[in-house]
């Protein structure tokens, strides 16, 4: 994996960086520099995971909080594992309840979107698993900061402001006060350069520290989420908090021309990038290929029939009414290959919308790695703050549909189709990283290009990242970064693609790279579309 991209044409604004006994890449550098800090500690990667993800709850919140979902692919001891610590609908709600309320749609805020948070949980479970340090100890940069505050980033500041105006246009009534309370103190978003602080978010992190995550499910934090909820006709209730665990998995994969790329199974959405690359290993891609608008037309027509697939099918695992292993068949793989013509196609699919999320990357000395991915959906997530808690609740289940014939189908206790995917880069049965791209349904689009620029174009992960980008987002469209060259652009309009050149840097993801190579060398790519950073040791 010594790739260099020293011929790349689009030459990287940053350096990769390197180490040996510790490295940790996210879109936040204090989160980064706390991760790193707990790893001096006497931490390994999977301390550094919690306590980087935890401080991020605090520190960009404009993409998650405690209220929200996390997944993990964990490499220890040559074994990959797999965490699916996303919460179900409530055991409460139903279409027919819904219905009879005259709602035909799931909303964006309010309660109704709201499902079990898994975040907490996960971090407890990771921790009591595979970590060498204390919760407490692990969880002690992010109370720090919760409760003495740090000065905002600048990228953050920029969601924040928009999330305000959103917030301060759609949030009408009484439930949603504390979130203008807790993230608009003066009337506003918070400026970059501006300290911020939330002391009852400090104190939740430290309830949960105290307790590896139990008072967030059985005690007195479970007992003000539901004092909230019923206050205000929420379904979720303590019995649905006290019902949830974690779920570890098994990762599913793709062998990609000798590399094995693994993602966490539905309900996440990570079975899409594996079906698109299904299809496009029966191409063959040269170096040299990289920037040709035959190659940019395959991978964006292999994603699209990929997602036709993922919106159809994906949804809680144990209600799936087709197996992964026949999405990811060579046969299957093969047909839909077919399908891929000289001409942009019109696919069979839903309308993806943004999302918020953040993601992380760890690895030790010890040869343990981490990719770590948490999200409140939509930003913020459902616009509700437990009051005097800090806990911005998610709102995940506006990804259900309300058509009950519908695979992803609103039900009791069902998890819905997830957008959030940790990825995972394996060879021989050997390790060589995690990696991520964060960004709603961003997310396998991200995948499919970092992986392909570094396997097929033998980009070192610095210049992976920093590519332009595509995203598709409905019927035949795909939008574009700027610095995609104007040739390009218009040589895939021919080819029937309805090409819209992108002003906003955050509908292409934000993504983290680390690799290990043979001799234990890290080398870690940050994304520059954001405030990434890089802790290194």
């Amino acid at each position: 994996m010594n790739y260099n991209g020293l011929d790349y044409p689009y030459p990287s604004q940053r350096r990769v960086v390197y180490g040996t006994r510790g490295m940790v890449a996210t879109s936040q550098p204090l989160a980064a520099e706390a991760g790193m800090e707990i790893m001096k500690q006497g931490g390994n990667a999977i301390d550094a995971a919690i306590a980087t993800a935890a401080c991020l709850t605090v520190m960009e919140p404009t993409s998650n909080g405690i209220g929200g979902d996390a997944f993990a692919l964990v490499w220890v001891k040559d074994r990959l594992y797999g965490l699916n610590s996303s919460g179900p609908a409530p055991r409460g709600i139903s279409i027919e309840k819904l219905k009879e309320r005259g709602i035909d749609a799931i909303p964006k805020f309010g309660w109704i979107p709201v499902t079990v948070p898994g975040a907490p949980a996960a971090w407890g479970e990771l921790s009591k698993k595979f970590g060498k340090l204390s919760l407490t100890e692990v969880l002690k940069p992010a109370i720090t900061y919760a409760y003495e505050g740090y000065p905002v980033s600048p990228i953050t500041a920029k969601y924040w402001a928009k999330a305000f105006e959103v917030y301060s246009q759609n949030l009408d009534g009484k439930e949603f006060e504390e979130w203008f309370k807790v993230f608009a103190p003066h009337g506003r978003a918070p400026r970059a350069g501006e300290i911020w602080k939330s002391p009852s978010h400090g104190r939740t992190l430290e309830l949960i520290a105290e307790t590896n995550g139990k008072a967030f499910y059985e005690g007195e934090l479970a007992d003000k989420i539901h004092q909230f909820s019923m206050e205000y006709n929420g379904y979720l209730n303590k019995e649905d908090l006290v019902a949830f665990k974690p779920e570890w998995v098994e990762p599913i994969k793709v062998n990609y021309r000798g590399y094995d790329v693994w993602e966490i199974p539905p309900n996440g959405q990570g079975l899409i990038t594996l079906i698109a690359l299904n299809i496009l290993k029966g191409f063959e891609f040269d170096i040299k290929d990289k920037d040709s608008v035959d190659t940019y037309h395959k991978q964006m027509e292999a994603l699209k029939l990929a997602f036709a697939d993922g919106l159809k099918y994906i949804t809680d695992s144990r209600e799936m009414k087709i197996k992964v292993e026949e999405l990811l068949s060579e046969a299957y793989g093969a047909e839909r290959r077919k399908l891929i013509g000289k001409e942009a196609l019109m696919p069979v699919a839903g309308t993806p919308p943004k999302g918020g999320t953040v993601y992380l990357a760890t690895a030790d000395g010890e040869g343990n790695m981490v990719s770590f991915i948490q999200s409140n959906y939509m930003g913020f997530g459902s616009g509700l703050v437990v009051p005097n808690t800090g806990i911005s609740l998610q709102n995940r289940g506006h990804n259900f549909s309300m058509d009950e014939e519908h695979d992803n189908a609103l039900a009791p206790g069902k998890r819905t189709y997830h957008t959030i995917i940790p990825g995972f880069l394996t060879k021989d049965q050997k390790a060589v990283g995690p990696f991520g791209v964060m960004g709603g349904f961003m997310q396998p689009q991200g995948h499919l290009q970092v992986v392909m620029n570094t396997i097929d174009f033998k980009l070192n992960p610095q210049a992976a990242l920093d590519a332009p980008r595509w995203h598709w987002s409905k019927e035949k469209r795909i939008d574009m970064e700027k610095a995609m060259p104007k040739e390009i652009q218009e040589n895939l309009k021919k080819l029937g693609h309805e090409i819209v050149v992108a002003e906003d840097v955050g509908l292409f993801g934000r993504g983290q790279i680390i690799w290990r190579d043979e001799k234990g060398v890290l080398a870690g790519g940050t994304e520059g579309r954001t405030d990434g950073a890089i802790a290194v040791w």
